[in-house]
């Protein structure tokens, strides 16, 4: 089978799409597929190109056996809707000769993941000049949420954007999502059930686990061992709702007992970082390597997983998978009818969405009660076993992609 995956991010070293892109092509690969990826140089979530790549030059590399073509793309240094949209859109028209120029090569299935959806017209010219199949994988839905979230307004620019998503998205063989409440919305959008498929983020159940030890980052933070650790640990964008963070430490900064450890990078650290000046119960992480990322989760007594109300129902947190399979209980930010609210309800607490105060009785209700803890974190990890596991997942969607192409033939 020839997959050629499509797609601004690929670099197993990131957090979210670009991990799990990466982790995808690897495990086809080694199953004996082939597997090319076009793809931009590393620039998530700092924003800025990484050292030892070029945002203005093509790359091609080899990595564990799967050929990977770097385009040129433009970064930049604080995204808005506009720029956002400038910067899709440069990978999209910068990639679109690397993209066409695979046609020679006949792949069996394109495979494009959103967003951007700026790559989805190329991708569909790709399929349709080589006799492919032509797959739409949907992260998070970035019209409804630009929208939403007010990086673009307008009725009038909201209504075409949108007319123009779904005449895209039905023109696909298949349309997959990573969670049931997102195929609702592809269904909704007018994509027919029988091109719908699931595709849940995963997680590498073995690798990411409950350590038998305390972590090794209490120490590096000097964090006491018997304190009670509250993390958040991910992009912070605009998405992720987490003015909630610094309300939250200054409402428990009476409780020298529960400290709290914000890591990661993004567009949003630094308004973070200012709101909790002054707090001496909150620890800084930056972004951590991919190997020390069961250490990182271990760390949590309590995970944290804010979430702005206005995008409850258009993203399922890829974090999640991480945060149910190290053991923990989690506090996130959702209603009770969202799905994932119907999932964090069976391991963790649910706080309003926003709510310092509501976030702050659910960590302090954990904090107080050793036993509930360990209780909820056992039911996560069981849920992430049974329904998260990586090979489980990744099988169910080499099975799918058998399918796709047998139903062409």
């Amino acid at each position: 089978m020839k997959l050629l995956l499509y797609g601004i991010n690929f670099a197993p070293e990131m957090t979210g799409i670009g991990k799990y892109t990466g982790e995808m092509a690897q495990w086809l690969a080694a199953q004996g597929h082939e597997v090319r990826v076009i793809t931009a140089p590393p620039y998530y979530p700092a924003w800025a190109v990484w050292p030892g790549h070029s945002a203005s030059r093509y790359r091609s590399e080899i990595w564990h056996g799967v050929q990977v073509l770097r385009t040129p793309l433009w970064v930049p240094r604080q995204p808005s809707g506009l720029r956002r949209l400038i910067h899709l859109s440069s990978f999209a028209l910068a990639s679109l000769p690397a993209l066409l120029g695979q046609w020679r090569w006949r792949p069996d299935v394109v495979w494009v993941v959103a967003p951007a959806l700026a790559c989805t017209p190329g991708a569909l010219a790709l399929s349709r000049l080589s006799g492919a199949r032509a797959w739409l994988h949907i992260q998070d839905y970035e019209v409804d949420a630009a929208f939403e979230l007010g990086l673009l307004k307008g009725k009038r620019l909201r209504a075409c954007v949108s007319a123009a998503e779904r005449w895209l998205m039905r023109r696909f063989d298949r349309v997959s999502t990573i969670s049931q409440r997102m195929l609702d919305r592809a269904r909704a959008k007018g994509v027919d059930d029988t091109r719908l498929a699931h595709l849940p983020n995963w997680v590498d159940v073995a690798a990411v686990q409950p350590l038998c030890g305390p972590s090794s980052f209490r120490e590096q933070l000097g964090i006491s061992a018997d304190a009670v650790v509250a993390l958040y640990s991910g992009n912070m964008g605009a998405k992720q709702g987490l003015e909630v963070l610094a309300g939250l430490a200054r409402k428990l900064a009476h409780r020298p007992d529960i400290q709290f450890v914000y890591c990661g990078q993004g567009s949003g650290r630094e308004a973070l970082v200012q709101a909790c000046a002054g707090l001496s119960n909150v620890h800084w992480l930056d972004l951590q390597p991919v190997e020390r990322l069961p250490d990182l989760l271990s760390l949590a007594d309590i995970h944290l997983l804010p979430q702005r109300a206005d995008a409850a129902d258009l993203v399922m947190p890829s974090k999640l998978t991480g945060m149910l399979s190290s053991g923990r209980p989690v506090v996130a930010g959702t209603r009770a009818d969202t799905e994932l609210g119907q999932v964090v309800a069976q391991c963790g607490r649910l706080a309003e969405p926003d709510n310092a105060g509501s976030f702050a009785h659910a960590v302090e209700e954990l904090a107080d009660q050793v036993g509930l803890r360990l209780e909820l974190g056992q039911r996560a990890r069981t849920w992430a076993v049974e329904n998260l596991a990586r090979d489980s997942v990744l099988r169910r969607f080499e099975t799918a992609l058998r399918e796709c192409i047998a139903g062409a033939r």
